[in-house]
């Protein structure tokens, strides 16, 4: 191949023109506001499968000031075997908003009807199960949301549990 200096003034042209580009896209991208949250969702293994009362899964969540418009619904998210021993289980479900102190509650979730099948969905002896805690919930701060659950059960630990998580929708707009 033959070097001339067209060839060497388009190359030149062409390297410019892409490094101008890539400025131009990372410009766009800084300058984005961060996306609002349509939803949240984080699922915890638990420890050995055993949910002690020491073991404490905590979410955090942020709430960016656009999205404090917003009603939301919450929902606890467990994973257990089939072996697990009873149709429900209890947790104390504890709240720290922005600034404030804990808010805490104690909250049944049921896992089984009254004859003994499961409710969630199930693939070989593995049962997941999406749980509403609370509708239509008003999270009105800007900044972190920290949920914090504890299995309160009279056993510990808790067997067969394999996951414990928090899933965080969109409800609407308040009024």
């Amino acid at each position: 191949m033959s070097y001339s200096k067209e060839n060497h003034f388009g190359y030149g042209r062409l390297l410019l023109g892409a490094c101008l580009a890539i400025t131009a896209v990372c410009g766009l991208f800084a300058s984005c506001k961060p996306p609002k949250m349509d939803a949240y969702e984080k699922n915890l293994e638990i420890p050995g499968h055993e949910w002690s009362y020491d073991y404490k899964p905590t979410f955090e969540v942020t709430i960016e000031p656009a999205d404090t418009a917003y009603l939301y619904n919450l929902y606890v998210n467990i994973r257990h075997t089939d072996a697990y021993p009873f149709s429900n289980v209890w947790l104390l479900v504890s709240t720290q908003f922005p600034g404030d102190s804990a808010v805490e509650r104690r909250v049944e979730l049921p896992l089984a009807d009254v004859s003994g099948k499961w409710l969630g969905s199930g693939l070989d002896d593995i049962y997941e199960h999406r749980i509403p805690i609370q509708e239509r919930a008003i999270l009105n701060k800007p900044g972190t949301y920290r949920f914090t659950f504890q299995q309160n059960m009279r056993q510990n630990p808790l067997p067969y549990m394999m996951n414990a998580g928090l899933r965080i929708e969109k409800a609407g707009l308040r009024q």
